[in-house]
């Protein structure tokens, strides 16, 4: 935990090191502490750091509900991508977008400005929360099994997916390019107000989870072992779902789809600490923060000046751990 602990520091710093204004380490530490220049306190204070707890929060939070979700739904492969819920806010934002009018409003040095971003954000965290609740509803209603909720979000994947495309088919250039780049991620895209509002989310939710460590140890043995330790399963696997595609749900309306962060950490994680979720669960945030932050480093050195997609980069790293666990049979029940 230590090590994860300056890992997620130690890239946290390094980030705020990196781009077009040339910096060190130590020149970083001297401005954070209010020792550096005006030009130096202005790029660390308005642009890097509240890129660097950007990906902190949404790397802790990310891998926090994936982990909760691979417990509850006992699936390997859960995460807030398998469930529909990234694409679900990819049809949100493309509604706001394309029929609400929060599109693309002028090429910026720092991005896309949209005419409305909160619309964006509202439109997309609205749709991420209504296939959570078409899922629960269903599993609710039809009594399904905690397998079957994993192909519903495929289903709900396929149909927000294509509902998008059609959107997109008659749009005019701007407001689909508008679309594309935020589905792209990007950490910039956030300003104090918003990082309050993710930071808030993902704490609570991390108190939630770590309240019911047990129950989700409890859970890996068996529904009725934990029934017979007098875990209400049915209400646990709600709840956690519900907070679980909440926290996701409110990053990626922010920050757009930034894909398997919660599929990688839990599974890298549970390696070294094993399956007790007293250890899993903060490894795995902290993890998933480092992952998400080395990600952002690589997007932004890699063909600098150039910053490449976040959502681009945690793909590269998330597909061969998900081919890898399909070649394991993890996925097999």
């Amino acid at each position: 935990m230590i090590i994860l602990l300056v890992l997620v520091l130690g890239s946290a710093l390094y980030a705020m090191s990196v781009g077009s204004a040339e910096m060190n380490i130590f020149q970083v530490l001297k401005t954070l502490f209010g020792y550096g220049s005006d030009q130096s306190y202005m790029v660390v204070y308005n642009i890097r750091l509240p890129r660097a707890i950007t990906a902190i929060t949404a790397g802790i939070g990310l891998a926090g509900a994936g982990c909760v979700m691979q417990s509850v739904l006992k699936n390997p492969l859960a995460s807030a991508s398998t469930l529909g819920i990234a694409q679900g806010a990819a049809f949100g934002a493309s509604f706001a977008i394309i029929v609400l009018g929060a599109g693309m409003q002028s090429q910026t040095l720092g991005g896309t400005a949209f005419t409305n971003p909160y619309l964006v954000s509202l439109c997309a965290f609205a749709s991420a929360m209504f296939s959570t609740l078409m899922i629960l509803g269903l599993s609710h209603i039809r009594k399904v099994s905690a397998e079957s909720m994993i192909l519903a979000g495929v289903a709900l994947s396929t149909m927000f997916a294509g509902a998008t495309t059609l959107l997109q088919y008659f749009a005019t250039d701007v407001r689909v390019a508008a679309v594309v780049f935020w589905t792209f991620g990007d950490l910039g895209r956030t300003g104090w107000q918003e990082i309050l509002i993710m930071s808030t989310v993902v704490a609570g939710a991390l108190i939630f989870f770590m309240a019911n460590r047990w129950n989700f140890n409890a859970l890996q043995n068996g529904e009725e072992t934990a029934k017979g330790l007098g875990v209400n399963v049915k209400q646990l696997r709600i709840f956690a779902m519900l907070v679980s595609s909440l926290t996701a749900a409110t990053i990626v309306a922010y920050v757009g789809i930034i894909n398997f962060i919660g599929l990688i950490a839990p599974h890298l994680i549970r390696r070294f600490v094993g399956s007790d979720y007293r250890y899993l669960l903060p490894a795995s945030a902290l993890a998933g923060a480092f992952l998400l932050l080395a990600s952002d480093i690589l997007a932004r050195i890699l063909v600098a000046p150039i910053i490449l997609p976040i959502g681009a980069i945690t793909s590269f790293l998330g597909a061969p751990m998900f081919l890898y666990l399909l070649y394991r049979g993890v996925g097999k029940q």
